[in-house]
């Protein structure tokens, strides 16, 4: 097992060697892509049970801005940026997946999510030498940016699932297609705050 690893290591480090950048953005995308996977799974886990542990109550209240009416496939949407549609059930009762609840808990997901693959991203992936408070900042600030995207992505097709789908499914695509969105984005946001050995240069007056 040893011998096998050692092989492939030297394989790897000769074919480094000879294609060096190209074998740095292969570095980068694996490495970027499992650790996104396994904040994604995160985020899947928070979005399913965190709305059932904040209850009926916050589920049935609405919290959303703007507010644009529209119709897809045969059901009413209201489209927004910020919040998600109270989501009801033929008789009208409340079901846990929409509102508040859902907001609060998309958001906290997202961002302990974050929390987690900012350290493993700088300092794994990417390598980054960089100010970390500086950092920091424009991560949150792409994190902000991106999440409204998201946001008014899933608004307009989360309803309809939620109408057609089970709630295990309508989570699984919540997270997996957001985070599929994010992520792409996110790889070039990385490419561009998180330089590479760059210990000597000054950001924001800052030296780093």
């Amino acid at each position: 097992m040893g011998s096998l690893k050692d092989k492939w290591l030297e394989i790897w480090g000769d074919w480094e060697e000879q294609h060096p950048t190209f074998a740095k953005w292969v570095y980068q995308i694996f490495y970027f892509f499992v650790f996104s996977m396994g904040v994604t799974i995160f985020q899947y886990l928070v979005f399913t049970f965190l709305p059932g542990v904040l209850g009926q109550e916050l589920a049935g209240t609405e919290f959303m801005w703007p507010q644009k009416k529209m119709q897809l496939f045969g059901v009413d949407v209201t489209w927004s940026l910020l919040g998600y549609q109270v989501l009801r059930d033929e008789t009208g009762t409340v079901l846990i997946g929409g509102g508040l609840g859902y907001f609060i808990s998309y958001e906290l997901g997202s961002f302990l999510a974050q929390c987690i693959n900012f350290p493993l991203q700088r300092n794994i992936t990417f390598k980054s030498k960089g100010n970390p408070a500086y950092q920091a900042m424009w991560y949150l600030i792409a994190w902000i940016l991106i999440s409204l995207v998201c946001n008014g992505f899933n608004n307009l097709w989360m309803p309809v699932a939620a109408a057609y789908v089970p709630p295990a499914v309508y989570n699984l695509l919540v997270a997996f297609i957001t985070g599929g969105v994010s992520m792409v984005i996110f790889f070039f946001v990385f490419k561009i705050i998180f330089p590479e050995g760059e210990p000597g240069k000054e950001a924001q007056g800052v030296k780093i």
